[in-house]
């Protein structure tokens, strides 16, 4: 319908309406802010370091200069000037290949990365499918110069083409490829891959044809470096990338998927930033000595610091069971011949692993079988009878089962339940005690001569299970015994936050060995300025597992553990 007064009429009564800002774009569809607030930024941005403090503070230092006859506003203009000299410069990040600068620093200088990198993502030998991996400012051009596209290949499209061996050649193969513009990637930069079939001659040739192009060969973990220097990832999460392709059990796998989310990264950071806050109230209570600050408890700080540390020692005491979990462990049963050890190594296996004859020392060298026990992958080991023996190989099977003894996690010190304990029982007694086992009282299923209570006499206060290995009644029982003594009493919960990393237990060693030493310091009554150089150590050795304080040789160990193309 008509209506009167033209386009501005129209534009009067129906005000333009933008649409509301979702943060997708980072030019376009901007929050507006009013003249004012543009101006005040604007001023405070070319302000800087100039901007002078108006706190009393401030007024009181300008005060003793100006009776000093020092002048305060060229020491001011002189910390501004150096400010600028340092901000000129600095070295800018190329933002415009969205990522292939490094952007982080390390030893005081900016690492700037511009080359562009290529794997194969995918095991090599036979399979159905094969993925060529390239990362970097001109993986996308590259890609499409081999797939002889006049137009460029758009983000997050599906393109079905022929591969050339170089621009103007033969096809390799027919491929999938798709692309990733920075930061939305992987690694944080122009990311392509090119899904090929599988075999190591094709993938090897499409490979070969995209160094050709102007890539490089990528190093092992090269692509998960870039992605934390990109700060897709933290060095925690790194390192999960690692421990989740290395997984071999299902608690492996959701351990390392916990850290790989930034469960560890958040705990740690949180403790990091406790220890940050009690440096702060040594560090205000030395720079402001006589100035208007309420006067620094030490019972404060004690108590601060008495937490932070019981903190991080509970994180330091998860190591144990959480490593037991990813890793998992070994477990040999013990006991005198002939008491029913590889009846109970085929129970606990489900499989006839190792040969049963009523004839005494029949196992003669070690015999293993892998088992879960509540979701830990645990190696158990038959081994031969501990006794006194003149036969040479059953006396050299014996020291194998010392041996295998030394490198357990957990002894099962199996006793014939059927027939009464005898000096060898006392032997293997004494060979266990000391470590981590579990009493087994087998043979439940004949008549009952020695009870438990006469093994408890013998051992001590220590779990005991009584089952029958031929019947397989209280193998239940044992493993629950088993995960309990590997998991150093802990539940063993999957949501449990906890380190498995040698590195990671070693930087909270160091963490709580500073806080530890801050606390002395303080109730030494020394000056605050040793509790805080305590203090910063904490903080930084706990900054070395999340990457805020770290080295060169740091992250070439971390990466160094990683396969090609990841």
């Amino acid at each position: 319908m008509y209506q009167p007064g033209g386009r501005r009429a129209r534009a009067a009564r129906e005000p333009h309406r933008r649409p509301a800002y979702d943060g997708t774009h980072p030019l376009r569809d901007r929050p507006r802010r009013s003249r004012r607030r543009r101006c005040v930024a604007a001023r405070a941005s070319r302000r800087g370091a100039c901007a002078p403090a108006s706190t009393a503070g401030h007024d009181r230092r300008c005060q003793r200069a100006r009776a000093a006859g020092v002048d305060e506003g060229a020491g001011r203009r002189a910390r501004c000037a150096r400010a600028a000299d340092e901000r000129r410069r600095a070295p800018q990040a190329d933002h415009r290949s969205g990522g292939a600068a490094e952007r982080r620093r390390h030893g005081g200088r900016l690492i700037v990365t511009r080359d562009t990198i290529a794997a194969i993502a995918t095991p090599l030998g036979q399979g159905g499918i094969a993925i060529v991996r390239v990362s970097g400012p001109e993986a996308c051009a590259i890609v499409a110069r081999l797939l002889e596209r006049d137009r460029p290949l758009r983000p997050r499209h599906v393109y079905v083409s022929k591969l050339r061996d170089h621009p103007g050649g033969s096809a390799i193969d027919e491929v999938l490829v798709f692309t990733m513009r920075a930061p939305h990637s992987y690694t944080g930069e122009d990311t392509a891959e090119i899904q090929c079939h599988g075999g190591s001659v094709v993938s090897g040739r499409v490979l070969q044809a995209v160094i050709e192009a102007g890539a490089r060969p990528a190093a092992p973990g090269e692509f998960t470096r870039r992605a934390f220097a990109n700060g897709r990832l933290d060095l925690a999460q790194a390192g999960a990338v690692a421990d989740l392709i290395a997984a071999r059990s299902d608690a492996a796998q959701r351990l390392a998927w916990s850290q790989l989310e930034g469960h560890l990264s958040t705990r740690v950071e949180t403790l990091r930033e406790s220890v940050v806050a009690a440096r702060a109230l040594c560090e205000a209570a030395i720079d402001f000595a006589d100035e208007d600050l309420p006067e620094l408890e030490n019972t404060r700080l004690a108590q601060e610091i008495a937490r932070v540390r019981d903190a991080v020692a509970a994180l330091a005491a998860t190591f144990a069971r959480t490593r037991v979990r990813y890793e998992g462990a070994r477990a040999v049963l013990v006991g005198r011949p002939n008491v029913g050890k590889s009846s109970m190594l085929n129970a606990l296996a489900g499989r006839e692993r190792a040969i049963v004859t009523p004839v005494a020392g029949t196992t003669r060298d070690v015999l293993e079988a892998a088992i879960t026990v509540c979701g830990v992958p645990v190696i158990v080991a038959d081994t031969a009878g501990l006794c006194e023996t003149d036969d040479l190989v059953e006396r050299a099977g014996v020291e194998r089962t010392r041996a295998a003894l030394a490198d357990a996690g957990c002894a099962l010190a199996v006793f014939d339940g059927s027939a009464a304990l005898d000096a060898a029982d006392r032997a293997v007694a004494a060979a266990v005690r000391g470590r981590p086992f579990v009493a087994i009282v087998n043979k439940r299923d004949l008549p009952a001569v020695t009870a438990t209570e006469d093994v408890v006499a013998l051992l001590g206060d220590a779990p005991i299970v009584e089952l029958s290995a031929l019947r397989g009644d209280g193998l239940g029982a044992l493993e629950a015994a088993i995960a309990r003594v590997l998991l150093a009493g802990g539940e063993g919960d999957d949501a449990e936050v906890g380190i498995f990393r040698e590195r990671h237990r070693d930087a909270v060693r160091r963490a709580a060995e500073n806080l530890a030493r801050a606390a002395q310091t303080l109730d030494a009554g020394a000056p605050l300025e040793l509790v805080a150089s305590d203090l910063a150590a904490a903080a930084d050795a706990l900054g070395t597992i999340t990457g805020v304080v770290t080295s060169e040789d740091v992250l070439d160990r971390v990466f160094a553990e990683f396969c090609i193309g990841k």
